[in-house]
């Protein structure tokens, strides 16, 4: 909790001062899953689900304190990252991450961390981004949205795939969300 909870409010504490000082600051929570999802599911544990379901509210909360300032907060959800870290768990390496398909077929919906920095890169540069403050978004739609693309040139829309196809025990098919 101190690493996912209060690095997050501790970093808000000495940042929004210096975002407030002109308009239109962004500030983006990074957790994982959708405010959505994550309200109907379990995540993992309970420090883990008390974890990424704070950072959700930050969000919110901060939307609600810095929107009359002029500011947007919001919070984003990568899908299932192709993180280095879980590229070393399934033995694989970007170039050949696809061999880990036999053994954990649904990662074929994973995004580079590129893709998740491409949908920061796009809200900062979105002059009506207020429009989204206090929301919880997600990589995938985002993209849908402002058109970016992962590395490979596909859009790949995670939590959609995984409340339609994952989570419901369907065989892995990205088709329709890559």
């Amino acid at each position: 909790l101190r690493l996912a909870v209060e690095t997050h409010a501790i970093t808000s504490h000495h940042a929004l001062p210096l975002l407030l000082r002109r308009p239109g600051g962004l500030v983006v929570e990074v957790t994982d899953g959708t405010d959505a999802y994550n309200r109907d599911h379990y995540r993992n544990s309970f420090f883990y689900d008390l974890a990424k379901t704070s950072v959700l509210r930050m969000a919110f909360s901060l939307g609600h304190e810095l929107g009359p300032r002029g500011a947007t907060a919001v919070a984003l959800t990568p899908g299932w990252l192709r993180s280095e870290m879980m590229l070393d768990h399934f033995g694989v390496r970007e170039e050949n991450w696809r061999d880990a398909l036999d053994r954990v077929p649904h990662f074929a919906i994973s995004e580079t961390p590129r893709y998740v920095g491409r949908a920061v890169a796009a809200l900062a540069a979105d002059p009506d981004v207020a429009r989204f403050n206090g929301q919880s978004l997600s990589s995938g739609a985002l993209a849908r949205e402002y058109g970016f693309t992962d590395l490979d040139g596909s859009r790949p829309d995670a939590w959609r795939y995984i409340v339609e196809v994952q989570d419901p025990g369907r065989p892995a098919d990205v088709t329709g969300y890559r």
